[in-house]
């Protein structure tokens, strides 16, 4: 499967430049189709019986395991309690654990209704068969775009997607460093660079980095590979129909090589939440980051937090394109109750919901237009404006491609060429051999 040459042109136009009502945060991580059997660590409630259960109870599989995500899941829930008599009990797993073992869950006895992301990872498990059709749900929805739906729709043209929301990553910082110092935000590679060595003279670590969970470098190539390439090679790359050895994805890894010294040391055993609290200490000038880094941050140090695009490398390219993934829920393929599912599904992609989120977590953006946005801060209102700026937007790299390749391939081939950057031409061999193998399976 490979992703249309179209997405590129609705994903740009997810949210109007003058509309605030948009996506989110939470993570991805390496990934499923790969995932050992019998780990026991998805079990979920779920199972194969009768979809016609009176049962006034739903489950769900939720991979929002950080404090504060988890707290606005629970509230949007108890809404929905409220709203309907059903009662919903939440099954939360760790986020990358949620991630490497979703295959096995998804073909055992999942919850009725399970956390996930579109894009391909969202047609790549409703092309075999382990989601359930949403199309009837899409029609009692309201508030969102054409785009949100294609983004929700499987290879075969029915919905199996409901978006909860998205968010865009970014080059974060603290204002208040960045005045002090006087620094300027960078426009171009070099200006990057320039800056950088500034702030190693200053003694701060010029870009917070973490890789220990094996997702963020993906943002760090993504975002290199979009600017030097331009999106269309980097979905093109994505789907199996580049080759890993050409000149292109060498410059790429080039061009990482050369700001590896600005990055953060020992990366590897360093999680994203550490890093994000290098910049939240004042010990790191930049961070690589979705939206979601605020998490990090009170209340008060959000008023602190900024971010800009990832700057320009190739003037022919520009800086528009950037990564904005879109998270939300699915449905198994056989619900224990089919109905209180569908309920819930109704829910969460609706207003109400939104509205929930909006007002308890600053880290993310609300996919429902019809949301009240009001109460976004500053740092919500200018990413949504970001992501309305955009012109394409891809959905990160490991919801862009197979699972089995993201988990597989890629997450060892970037954290070996971060911990040994000297054989670029080896590295990308190796990449390209299995994924030869993998995208013809």
């Amino acid at each position: 499967m490979s992703r249309p040459r179209t997405e590129a042109e609705y994903l740009a136009r997810l949210v109007p430049p003058s509309v605030a009502g948009v996506g989110r945060r939470s993570l991805l991580a390496g990934a499923g189709a790969g995932a050992l059997l019998g780990t026991g660590l998805l079990a979920g409630c779920g199972s194969d019986s009768d979809s016609g259960s009176d049962s006034k109870t739903v489950s769900i599989g939720s991979n929002q395991s950080d404090p504060k995500p988890k707290e606005v899941i629970a509230k949007v829930m108890a809404g929905f309690q409220t709203a309907s008599g059903i009662e919903p009990k939440i099954n939360t797993v760790d986020h990358n654990t949620f991630q490497e073992n979703i295959n096995n869950y998804l073909q055992g006895k999942p919850d009725d209704v399970f956390m996930w992301f579109a894009g391909y990872r969202m047609r790549f498990f409703a092309a075999k068969g382990l989601a359930g059709d949403l199309s009837d749900v899409w029609g009692k929805l309201s508030g969102y775009s054409d785009a949100f739906k294609k983004a929700s729709t499987g290879d075969d043209g029915k919905q199996y997607f409901v978006p909860a929301s998205y968010y865009p990553w970014a080059v974060f910082y603290r204002k208040s460093v960045w005045q002090q110092r006087g620094y300027q935000v960078p426009k171009t590679l070099d200006d990057l660079n320039t800056l950088g060595a500034q702030m190693k003279k200053d003694g701060l670590n010029p870009i917070a980095f973490a890789d220990k969970d094996g997702w963020p470098a993906m943002g760090t190539f993504d975002i290199l590979n979009l600017r030097i390439n331009g999106y269309q090679f980097h979905v093109d790359l994505m789907a199996g129909k580049e080759a890993w050895t050409s000149d292109k994805v060498k410059k790429v890894f080039d061009t990482w090589n050369g700001l590896l010294p600005l990055h953060q040391a020992d990366s590897l055993g360093r999680t994203w939440q550490e890093a994000a609290q290098s910049l939240q200490q004042k010990k790191s000038g930049m961070y690589l980051l979705g939206l979601f880094v605020a998490q990090q941050f009170s209340n008060e140090e959000q008023d602190d937090l900024d971010f800009f695009t990832f700057p320009e490398v190739d003037s022919t390219i520009g800086a528009k394109a950037l990564d904005a993934p879109i998270d939300g829920y699915m449905m198994a393929r056989k619900p224990k109750s089919e109905a209180n599912a569908k309920k819930l599904l109704e829910y969460v992609g609706s207003k109400a919901a939104a509205d929930i989120t909006v007002k308890n977590d600053p880290s993310t953006l609300v996919a429902n237009g019809g949301a009240d946005t009001s109460g976004y801060t500053a740092l919500q209102k200018k990413a949504a404006e970001l992501v309305g700026s955009a012109t394409e937007i891809a959905q990160f790299l490991d919801r862009d491609t197979r699972p089995d390749f993201a988990s597989t391939v890629i997450i060892p081939a970037l954290q070996q060429f971060i911990k040994n950057p000297k054989d670029i031409d080896g590295l990308l061999n190796s990449i390209e051999n299995q994924k030869k193998s993998i995208f013809t399976s």
